[in-house]
C-alpha cells in the first residue's frame, strides 16, 4: 500500500539509501509483499458515485504503482511532491505549460541538452514562450539574460549536457527569485544521490528517469519534484490534463532502479575517476572535461553542491572530427549509443548524435568532442578499451 503523509515524513528523515528503498510504499497489508504490485488497471470500481477507494478512479489521474514511485522520488529529492511522466521531455513540456504562458520568457543554458533546446525553440516558441541562452556558469550573464517582469523561469542543467558546465544553484536561485522567476534544475546528470537542488534553493527539479534513476537502459521516463504545494497543484493539474504519465510497468521498473541508485552511483563515480586519470595528459587527448578535475572551471562549485562528480565524461581528441568518429566506432566495451546512466558504458559523438538538433546554432558543440557514460563494468576493461579505441 502507499504511504500516509506521516509515514512519508518519517521516511524523509532517513538516509538516502533508506529513503530510496522504503519511501512511497509500505509492505502490502494483505500479503506482506515488499514491492508495489504492477496495477495493470485503467479504471477502478467505485463504492457508490464518487466513492473512490484511495482516491483512484482512472489511471491517467492516478495509479498505485505510479503513486509509490512518485512518493519515492519526492523523498530522495527532499521534496513535497513527485510526479512521474512517460519521458523526460514530457516532464519538461508539462513544466513549461504549467508555469509559463504565451508572452512569457525563459532563460536556458547555452549548452543545453539538444532535446530541451528543440522543445523550447521548435515547440514552446510557437506557443508564444520565448527563450534566451546564457552560460550557466556565469551568474552575471544569467542575470543579464533575465527580462524583468517577463522571465518566469530560469532553467539550468548542472552539470550540463554534454559540456559538463557547472551552475551555482544557490546563486542562480537568488537571481531567479530577485526577478520574480522560478529556478528549474535538470538534475539528470548528477542524480538525486549526488545533488539535491531543492535544498539549495531551486523551485523545481526535473529528471529523465530513463538515465541514472532507472539505471538499466530498459525503461523511458521522466520526473518532476517540487517543494511548494501551490506548484505541486499546478504541475499535478497539467500532468492529468495533458496525460503524458508513466504507465504502471514503466513506473515499476523505474522504482526498482531507484532502490539501487546509491550503490550504482558510487561505482559509476569510481570508474569515471579511473577513466579520467587515464585520459588526462594522454597526448591523443587535447582536453578532458570532468568536474572532478581541479582544472575544471566549475570544480569548486561542484565540490560544494555535489556529493561526488558523477559518471559522465566529455573529451576532445587530436585529429578532429574524423578521429572522434573513429574512436567511437572502434570502442568495444563502450557501446556506441545515445542515452546515458545505465549500468553499461556508452560512447557517442554529440555533434552527430544527441546534439545534432543544435548544429548551426549558438549551442553547437565541438565536432571533435566525445561523450562517455561510464558504466559499472571492471574499470581496467574500460581503460583498456579506450586505449585501444584511441589507436
Amino acid at each position: 500500500m502507499t504511504q500516509t503523509s506521516a509515514d512519508q515524513g518519517r521516511a524523509n528523515k532517513a538516509g538516502f539509501e533508506t529513503r530510496a528503498i522504503h519511501a512511497g510504499y509500505e509492505p502490502d497489508a494483505m500479503t506482506g509483499a515488499v514491492n508495489p504490485p504492477i496495477y495493470a488497471s485503467s479504471t477502478y470500481k467505485q463504492d457508490g458515485v464518487g466513492g473512490l477507494r484511495g482516491g483512484y478512479e482512472y489511471s491517467r489521474s492516478g495509479n498505485p504503482t505510479r503513486t509509490a514511485l512518485e512518493g519515492a522520488l519526492a523523498a530522495v529529492e527532499d521534496g513535497e511532491r513527485g510526479f512521474a511522466f512517460a519521458s523526460g521531455l514530457a516532464a519538461e513540456d508539462t513544466i513549461i505549460r504549467a508555469l509559463t504562458a504565451p508572452g512569457d520568457h525563459v532563460v536556458i543554458p547555452d549548452d543545453a541538452y539538444g532535446g530541451t533546446y528543440r522543445l523550447f525553440d521548435k515547440v514552446a516558441k510557437l506557443w508564444g514562450t520565448a527563450h534566451s541562452p546564457a552560460p550557466v556558469a556565469d551568474v552575471d550573464a544569467v542575470a543579464a539574460a533575465v527580462e524583468p517582469g517577463r522571465t518566469k523561469l530560469v532553467w539550468v542543467e548542472t552539470p550540463t549536457n554534454p559540456m559538463l558546465t557547472i551552475g551555482d544553484i544557490e546563486a542562480l536561485a537568488t537571481v531567479a527569485h530577485d526577478a520574480g522567476a522560478l529556478l528549474v534544475v535538470d538534475n539528470t546528470f548528477a542524480s538525486p544521490y549526488l545533488q539535491q537542488p531543492l535544498t539549495l534553493g531551486a523551485d523545481v527539479v526535473v529528471h529523465s528517469t530513463t538515465k541514472y534513476v532507472g539505471g538499466h537502459s530498459d525503461v523511458v521516463g521522466g520526473a518532476v519534484v517540487v517543494r511548494d504545494l501551490d506548484l505541486a497543484d499546478r504541475i499535478g493539474f497539467h500532468q492529468n490534463a495533458m496525460g503524458a504519465v508513466a504507465g504502471p510497468f514503466d513506473a515499476f521498473l523505474t522504482h526498482r532502479g531507484l532502490k539501487t541508485l546509491g550503490v550504482r552511483m558510487d561505482r559509476h563515480c569510481d570508474n569515471a575517476e579511473r577513466v579520467v586519470a587515464f585520459l588526462d595528459g594522454d597526448p591523443r587527448v587535447t582536453e578532458v572535461i570532468y568536474p572532478g578535475l581541479a582544472s575544471h572551471p566549475g570544480h569548486e562549485v561542484a565540490a560544494r553542491q555535489m556529493k561526488r562528480f558523477g559518471g559522465m565524461i566529455s573529451f576532445r581528441v587530436a585529429g578532429g572530427v574524423e578521429t572522434a568518429l573513429a574512436v567511437c566506432e572502434r570502442a568495444e566495451v563502450f557501446t556506441l549509443g545515445e542515452s546515458l546512466g545505465g549500468v553499461e558504458s556508452l560512447i557517442e559523438h554529440p555533434g552527430r548524435m544527441t546534439h545534432a538538433s543544435v548544429a548551426g546554432t549558438d549551442l553547437e558543440v565541438p565536432d571533435d568532442l566525445i561523450r562517455l557514460s561510464v558504466g559499472i563494468e571492471t574499470a581496467d576493461d574500460l581503460v583498456a578499451d579506450l586505449d585501444r579505441a584511441l589507436g
